[in-house]
């Protein structure tokens, strides 16, 4: 009698996952990682199957200063060459462009001369029309493209059907479900994933989530069993703020057998212990109370890092629910 895999146990070869630690995390202590760091991470990613890494951003810097960042907010080619060489692996590496702090004809050089493959383009709404000139920029470049669509959790239906709209007749692969906030819930999670497949035929659908609810492993499942083939996940959560779904529970919910959760685990005792010493991310209250409110973090993080303050709860949502 022939066995039958039971349901919880099957995979979809079409998935893939990014890692997006050093970008995402960055935004949590300025890029300043130590190189040993952003490299252990590359090596985990190409030991553990993930498919794609984020390494930085694309950063302007006429508009952010080299003294004041590290060098993955600018992510410079001899700088990720210093990590990863010619990129002689499986591993894609992408960077992450912003609309607006991007001075992306100049800093994103033509794929024949780079070792990334992925640019991915972030946006907000009401910075569309720039970001449709980013991606097409970096498609005739050679690129794979990713839109972004920042803080969907705040548009306005009309708003983001008509953005959906202008981005699915763009050359991008992947349209990305971007929880900013850390606000959205599986019903929203679901109506979002369902309106982005039904404007970007022919399209990948990714999920970007934040963990302020500590909902962002959960929506991620959903978003997956949805069917978005492109998944973001950080090791041990680190990104900003709240964090992100964690690589290593992602992995191991897959059961794809072409990924391998001990290299991670490696990774996590061999330096986020120690890093988790001298640098806060996760969930915490304030995070939590910005997103049942449906607020940037901005406000969470600038409270965290305040010593005297950073535990006062009540102080912090009486001021958050005073300016809604």
């Amino acid at each position: 009698m022939s066995e039958t895999k039971a349901p919880w146990v099957t995979y979809r070869p079409e998935l893939q996952v990014l890692d997006c630690t050093i970008r995402d995390g960055g935004l949590m202590n300025n890029h300043k990682f130590d190189p040993e760091l952003v490299k252990a991470v590359y090596q985990t990613c190409v030991e553990a199957g993930i498919d794609a890494m984020e390494i930085g951003y694309k950063g302007d810097k006429k508009l952010f200063s080299t003294d004041d960042f590290g060098p993955f907010k600018f992510s410079d080619e001899e700088e990720i060459r210093k990590i990863v060489g010619d990129n002689d692996t499986d591993l894609k590496l992408a960077v992450m462009a912003d609309a607006e702090k991007c001075d992306y004809k100049k800093d994103i050089l033509p794929k024949s001369d780079s070792v990334l493959d992925i640019i991915r383009v972030a946006t907000y709404l009401h910075q569309i029309p720039i970001a449709v000139d980013m991606i097409h920029d970096a498609h005739e470049k050679g690129y794979e493209v990713y839109c972004n669509i920042m803080a969907v959790s705040t548009a306005s239906e009309p708003e983001l059907d008509q953005a959906l709209e202008v981005i699915a007749q763009t050359p991008c692969s992947t349209v990305v479900v971007v929880d900013s906030f850390g606000a959205l819930y599986r019903e929203q999670i679901d109506y979002l994933v369902k309106k982005y497949q039904g404007f970007a035929t022919g399209k990948e659908i990714g999920i970007h989530a934040h963990n302020n609810q500590q909902l962002a492993f959960a929506n991620t499942i959903e978003a997956i069993i949805l069917g978005c083939n492109r998944i973001d996940a950080t090791m041990m959560g680190l990104g900003r703020g709240a964090g992100n779904c964690p690589m290593e529970l992602l992995i191991g919910f897959l059961r794809n057998p072409k990924f391998h959760e001990r290299p991670i685990y490696k990774l996590l005792q061999d330096y986020f212990v120690d890093l988790r010493k001298e640098m806060e991310w996760g969930p915490t209250i304030p995070y939590a109370i910005g997103g049942l409110l449906n607020q940037h973090p901005r406000a969470a993080m600038a409270c965290r890092a305040d010593e005297e303050n950073k535990d006062k709860y009540v102080e912090f949502y009486d001021k958050c629910t005073s300016e809604t």
